[in-house]
């Protein structure tokens, strides 16, 4: 039987991609630092075994797509798997990054065939790590103002991605996922404080200071860059606008922000001080 390799099979999609395989009862292998056969993208010698005897795979670049060099590894690990044997890839892109279409690019030229999920803000970002903090502390200060954002759920892009990986019809196929409306950071912050029946502020800030500020919290200097391109740049509208891949990929609607906020915060993690 087929086996799919997931990397990134820790993260926030590649987990919810392992959890789909393994319920259909489908060979996988997570792709990580830390997994039983280690993957690391900055060692080259760890691809092959974690490579061996797989014919498809789901490609999530850490930290993102937008880095300095990501691209090229991308592109290199993608060549590298066709020839390794893998019939089909699926990458996980970001959406109105223009570096993430170079490694689009990339991985089309490989010779497997290919799917690409482009996505841009997570819903889980709210509860996953990265804002779960500052929603726990009642305060949500980010760089950006009244810029709409079609917030797609993780879980829409799993469905997506699982069906790219398992199914027919989906090579060749770019899939833009977003969420069915659009929603500022501030209307996002409000939905998040009503269902979990808290008071939680969104403050805009300058991007100088949110650097300063993360810079001071200890974050890697080259997360903070990151941050301050996503906000600064990618955030400037060019993804206030709605995409079909959901409807595409899986002939159904895909999750609203209201359905994520109802679900999460009925798990109580928004209201646990030993979230912090």
């Amino acid at each position: 039987m087929a086996m799919t390799l997931v990397l990134g099979g820790s993260g926030k999609t590649g987990r919810r991609v392992v959890k789909r395989l393994t319920a259909k009862d489908l060979p996988v292998r997570i792709g990580s630092r830390h997994g039983g056969l280690p993957f690391d993208w900055t060692d080259r010698t760890s691809w092959g075994p974690a490579l061996q005897g797989v014919t498809t795979a789901y490609v999530s670049y850490y930290p993102d797509l937008a880095v300095p060099g990501a691209a090229e590894t991308v592109g290199d690990f993608a060549a590298f798997a066709a020839r390794s044997g893998v019939r089909r890839l699926v990458l996980l892109s970001g959406r109105g990054e223009e570096e993430a279409q170079t490694a689009e690019k990339a991985v089309q030229a490989s010779g497997a065939d290919w799917t690409i999920v482009r996505a841009s803000w997570f819903n889980q970002n709210f509860s996953e790590n990265y804002l779960l903090e500052p929603v726990l502390e009642g305060q949500v200060l980010l760089p950006v103002g009244d810029i709409s954002e079609p917030f797609v759920d993780a879980d829409d892009i799993a469905d997506v991605a699982v069906a790219a990986l398992t199914g027919e019809g989906h090579a060749g196929q770019t899939y833009e996922v977003t969420g069915p409306r659009l929603l500022t950071f501030a209307d996002a912050v409000a939905a998040i404080a009503s269902a979990a029946g808290r008071d939680i502020t969104f403050t805009p800030v300058l991007a100088a200071d949110y650097a300063a500020a993360l810079t001071a919290e200890g974050v890697p200097a080259e997360i903070v860059d990151l941050l301050g391109y996503l906000f600064t740049t990618v955030m400037d509208g060019r993804n206030a606008h709605l995409g079909d891949g959901v409807q595409r990929a899986l002939g159904r609607t895909p999750r609203d922000f209201a359905d994520y906020t109802c679900d999460t915060a009925a798990t109580g993690i928004w209201n646990r001080k030993d979230n912090m």
